[in-house]
C-alpha cells in the first residue's frame, strides 16, 4: 500500500517534472505527498570548503553568499510548490484529510541532504526523486543514501513529463535478493496495472534457465496475470536489451539496485547506473 510518498525539491529547474510524477503516483493510490526542501548549512559549507582548500579557514564573505544562494533556492522551490498545489488544486494538509484524494504539505530542514533525505524516507511507502542534469537536481550520493539507507523503494521518471502512471509493468527478473525486494516493493503497482511482463535477459549465448516461470506463478496466487518474455543474448547489453523491452511496452521498469562495496560515491554497477542514466520509462528500484 502507498499512502505517503517523499518528494525532494531541490530548487532546480526540474523539479516541477519531479512534482507532476509524483502526483501521478499519488493519484493512482490516493497518497499524500511529503515535499522536502534541505537548505544548505552555509557555515558548514563554508567551513568544510575553506579547510578542504588547505590552511587555516578564511571565511570572509563567503558564508554570505552561500547563504544567498542558499536562500534563492529555498525560495525557488517553495514558488514552485505553491504553484504546483495551486495549478492542480492539490489539497495542503499537516494530517490526514477527511476527504478522499492526493493531499501535500511542504516541509524544510536545513543541513546535509543525503540525510535528511533518508530520515524522511525511511517513514514513507516511496521516494520519488529526479536524475542529476547538468549539476542541477539532487546529488548523486544523496540517491545513493535515499536507496541504500532508507530502506524504500525509489521511482525515478523519466526525462519526458509523465502525468499518468503507465498501465503496463515489466520486471528486470534475475534471481538475486536485490529483484526480489523490488518485486515486493512493486506490489502496489503490479496489481494496478493491466499488463505485467516478467523480463528476463542472458548475459551470454550460454545463458539459460527457466526462473522466469517461477515467478509469474507464483504472481497469479495475487490475481496479476504476468506473462514472460525471454531476451536472448544478441549482442547488446542486458540493460539495453531490458530498456528496449520496457519501451516496447510503454512501461513502468522494475528492478533491484545491483552494486558493488560500499563507497561514497556513485556506487552502483555498471547496470543500474546505465539503466538509471538512460531510461525513456520510468525505473522503479529497490536495493
Amino acid at each position: 500500500m502507498i499512502k505517503t510518498i517523499l518528494v525532494p525539491a531541490t530548487g532546480s529547474k526540474g523539479d516541477g517534472a519531479v512534482f507532476v510524477a509524483a502526483l501521478a503516483v499519488a493519484r493512482r493510490f490516493e497518497a499524500h505527498l511529503d515535499v522536502l526542501h534541505v537548505r544548505a548549512d552555509a557555515t558548514a559549507m563554508a567551513v568544510a570548503m575553506t579547510t578542504d582548500a588547505g590552511g587555516p579557514p578564511t571565511l570572509g564573505g563567503l558564508i554570505d553568499r552561500l547563504d544567498a544562494d542558499a536562500a534563492e533556492r529555498e525560495e525557488a522551490a517553495r514558488r514552485e510548490f505553491d504553484a504546483f498545489c495551486m495549478r492542480e488544486r492539490l489539497a495542503v494538509a499537516e494530517a490526514p484529510p477527511e476527504i478522499s484524494g492526493p493531499s501535500a504539505r511542504w516541509v524544510r530542514e536545513v543541513g546535509l541532504e543525503p540525510y535528511w533525505i533518508t530520515e524522511y524516507g525511511r517513514v514513507a511507502d516511496l521516494i520519488v526523486a529526479g536524475r542529476p542534469e547538468d549539476g542541477e537536481g539532487l546529488a548523486s550520493d544523496t540517491l545513493e543514501a535515499a536507496l541504500l539507507d532508507s530502506g524504500r523503494p525509489l521511482l525515478i521518471p523519466p526525462p519526458a513529463l509523465m502525468s499518468a502512471l503507465p498501465e503496463s509493468v515489466v520486471i528486470a527478473w534475475k534471481p538475486k535478493r536485490e529483484a526480489a525486494r523490488a518485486i515486493a516493493a512493486a506490489m502496489p503497482f503490479l496489481v494496478a496495472a493491466k499488463e505485467v511482463v516478467v523480463l528476463t535477459a542472458d548475459e551470454s549465448a550460454e545463458d539459460a534457465g527457466e526462473e522466469e516461470t517461477r515467478l509469474p506463478a507464483s504472481l497469479r496466487w495475487h490475481g496479476i496475470a504476468a506473462s514472460a518474455r525471454h531476451l536472448p543474448a544478441d549482442g547488446r547489453s542486458a540493460a539495453d536489451r531490458l530498456m528496449a523491452a520496457a519501451g516496447e511496452h510503454n512501461a513502468l521498469l522494475v528492478m533491484g539496485g545491483y552494486g558493488h562495496s560500499r563507497l561514497r560515491e556513485w556506487m552502483f554497477g555498471g547496470f543500474t547506473r546505465h539503466v538509471l542514466e538512460a531510461a525513456a520509462v520510468p525505473v522503479l528500484i529497490a536495493h
